[in-house]
Parts: structure tokens; C-alpha cells; sequence
């Protein structure tokens, strides 16, 4: 594997500590697009601006002739997570924290775009770096910089990157098609008719109403949808009751639901829906349904991941790229690619040494920084090999 030079690589780890030191949550990233904008002016060739209040620009136009227009991005905001590592660039603002990798993603952007603007002279095509706010809160950043900017005007390939703490530092993984999962979401409130706690029959409990509908949801998941066609559907909130001897009025519940295809995802609601009605309408029960629509599914372009691939071997070693399994977690990327073709990747960041391989969005969630290498070394490359000019692109 090719190595980053010295003084770039302490550089890297520089700029992703000031960041993990300095978190802001979604939409509130103003300092953070300050602090990039001023390290990424002062890189020669670059043309920087901000689309959003709280996101970066930069774009690099080869000199070496006409080729495609690539979008590497990186998400920037950080997660509402009072962190309890013990290191000495752990957060400075309370009840704020980098727990899912963006000050890795923003560093390793960084990074490629130093690198890149002092090649400018041999680089074909067109480099847009977008440094992207609000990836960890619906509708997201990237809704609104894909569909209300011109950002994606021209583009003829979108790029990302995300570290994982559950692969081997430094590993590259990358996957054709299906990748992540649409985390939308319910929220339903049932209504009963309240009473004393020992005079069941005079009332309509809406907590053994509610009980039914979290078990029976399963059914949807069990026996309404393919084994090959995955849905996730998670009750994660239950809140009913406030006293003993008190049937309520009410039960509120919240769900997360996770799918792959498009297809289903627009199937979804009815799905649940038929079965929250069917059980209330048996037990004299009402309800309201609120289904909630956060992000697309993650569907990388085949041809963009295979070539992808294939680089990978190249960069760092057949036996470090690896083909991951779907992801049920999601992620804004998805809204590049309703744009143009593209692929969104993943850079293994956990190590036993490090005491990184906690889960995302975890207090002690941290980064083995040795796979910010791996990152940038896939950042330019990509962008070095998907800019050159194609008379023609696969579908």
C-alpha cells in the first residue's frame, strides 16, 4: 500500500482531533464550516463557498483537459452524546460528541483535497468536495443541498465514505447495489376509554391494546414480506400509564423501520397500518398513525462499485477489500444518487490496540486513526480514476 506523506498524515490527525475537540449538532455546524473553509482556502486551485450556512465547497478544476465532474463528500455534524473517553482531545462542549465518525470523514476530505489541488495540473475533469451538514437529523443536510442548490449540476458521479468500527482498521469495503437501509420511522397513539385498574371491564385498556400491536407488527415482518426482501421493525418507545391502580386514556408508541428496497419501503405504511387498525377496530379502540420518511435507501450504482473495487486491490492489497453485508443503518448519501450514479464506501476504523471497536453512537466511540490513511488513499485515488474522461458510461 502507497503511504501518505509524513507531514500530511500528522496533518490529518491534527485536523480530525480539533475536530472530535469541537462537535456541533445538525444544521448548528457553524464554527465547523468556518474552520474548514479557512483550511481548504488555503489550498491552492481551490474554489471555495458555502451552498448552506453550515456546509463547505471546494472545487478543483483539472488542467490537464476535459473529463467527468466527481463529488467526494464528507458528513460534518456531530450526535447529542455526553462522551466519556478519557483522551486529551475528547469533546470540550458538554452533552456533544464525534460518535459515529464524521470528524474522521471531514479530516480525511481535507486530506484529499490538499493532495488533489497539488496535482491540479495533471488532473482531468472537475472535484467537488462537499463538506456536508446535518447528515444525523431528518430531512438531512444532503436533502437540501441536493435539491435546492445547484451542487449537483453536472455532476456525473457522487462519492463517500463511512468508518466502521466493527471491520479491521484500514480494511476497504465497498458493496454493488443494496448497502444501507431507509431508517424510517412511526409514531402511534392509541385511545382507549380510561378507568379504574379494578374495573377492567368498564374501560378500553389501551396498554393491552398497544401490548397486541407490538407483537403483531412482527407478523408484517413474518408472514406479509419475502425472507429475501428485509424489513426491520423496532418498537423502541412505549409510554402509557401513571398510576398502579389507573387504566389511561392513551398509549404512545414509536418505532424504527429499516428496508432495502424501494419497492417496500412505499408498501410499508399500509402494511403496519392494516394491522394497527384490525386490532384496535376488535378491542373499540381509536388511534393516530404518523409514518415518518427520513432517508432513501442506499443503492450504489454497480458499475461504480465494481471499478471501485477493483482500485481498491490496487490501492491497498486484494486481501484488505472485502464485501460487506447490508446495513440496516441509514444514511443522507442516498439523496446524491437520485442525482447520478455513484457509490458509497466504507473504511474499517476498529482495533482491540486502540479500544476502538465500540459501536457507532456509542459514549466511548473512537477512531484507530491509522485508517484515516487508508480513507484519504481511497479519496484520491478514486477521485483520480473516476475524473479521467469516458466516451460512454454504463447504465
Amino acid at each position: 500500500m502507497d503511504k501518505l506523506p509524513a507531514p500530511l498524515l500528522d496533518q490529518v490527525v491534527q485536523w480530525r482531533r480539533y475536530l472530535h475537540q469541537h462537535p456541533e449538532l445538525s444544521f448548528q455546524e457553524h464554527q465547523t464550516a468556518a474552520y474548514l473553509r479557512a483550511q481548504l482556502e488555503a489550498m491552492p486551485g481551490l474554489e471555495v463557498s458555502q451552498l448552506t450556512p453550515t456546509s463547505v465547497l471546494a472545487v478543483l478544476r483539472g488542467a490537464a483537459g476535459p473529463g467527468r465532474t466527481v463529488l467526494l463528500r464528507a458528513d460534518i455534524d456531530a450526535l447529542p452524546i455526553t462522551e466519556d473517553n478519557t483522551f486529551e482531545y475528547r469533546s470540550q462542549t458538554d452533552g456533544i460528541m464525534h460518535a459515529c465518525g464524521h470528524d474522521g470523514h471531514a479530516a480525511m476530505l481535507l486530506a484529499a483535497a490538499h493532495m488533489l489541488s497539488e496535482e491540479r495540473s495533471r488532473l482531468s475533469g472537475e472535484i467537488r468536495f462537499i463538506f456536508q451538514h446535518a447528515e444525523e437529523q431528518p430531512p438531512g443536510g444532503a436533502e437540501e443541498l441536493v435539491f435546492q442548490t445547484p451542487l449537483m449540476d453536472g455532476v456525473d458521479l457522487a462519492l463517500g465514505l463511512h468508518l466502521l468500527s466493527m471491520y479491521p482498521a484500514g480494511t476497504v469495503l465497498v458493496r454493488a447495489g443494496e448497502f444501507m437501509a431507509s431508517p424510517d420511522s412511526f409514531q402511534l397513539t392509541i385511545r382507549g376509554k380510561g378507568g379504574h385498574g379494578g374495573m377492567p371491564e368498564l374501560t378500553v385498556d389501551p396498554i393491552a391494546v398497544a401490548a397486541q400491536v407490538v407483537t403483531n407488527l412482527q407478523h408484517v415482518v413474518s408472514r406479509n414480506v419475502s425472507p429475501f426482501d428485509p424489513l426491520v421493525v423496532s418498537v423502541t418507545q412505549f409510554h402509557a400509564g401513571t398510576a398502579d391502580n389507573v387504566i389511561p386514556e392513551t398509549a404512545r408508541l414509536a418505532a424504527t423501520v429499516r428496508v432495502f428496497s424501494p419497492e417496500l419501503r412505499e408498501q410499508a405504511p399500509q402494511l403496519l397500518e392494516r394491522i394497527i387498525a384490525g386490532i384496535c377496530a376488535a378491542h373499540g379502540a381509536e388511534y393516530d398513525f404518523e409514518y415518518l420518511y427520513a432517508y432513501r435507501p442506499v443503492v450504489n450504482t454497480d458499475w461504480v462499485a465494481d471499478e471501485l473495487t477493483a482500485l481498491a486491490r490496487e490501492v491497498v492489497g486484494p486481501e484488505r477489500v472485502q464485501t460487506p453485508e447490508r446495513w440496516a443503518a441509514g444514511e443522507d448519501f442516498s439523496a446524491y444518487l437520485q442525482k447520478a450514479p455513484g457509490c458509497y464506501f466504507a473504511i474499517g476504523s476498529g482495533s482491540p490496540e486502540t479500544d476502538s471497536e465500540w459501536p457507532h453512537h456509542h459514549p466511548r466511540f473512537t477512531l484507530d486513526e491509522s485508517a484515516l490513511e487508508t480513507g484519504v488513499l481511497m479519496l484520491t485515488a478514486a477521485a483520480r480514476h473516476f475524473t479521467q474522461p469516458a466516451a460512454d458510461d454504463p447504465e
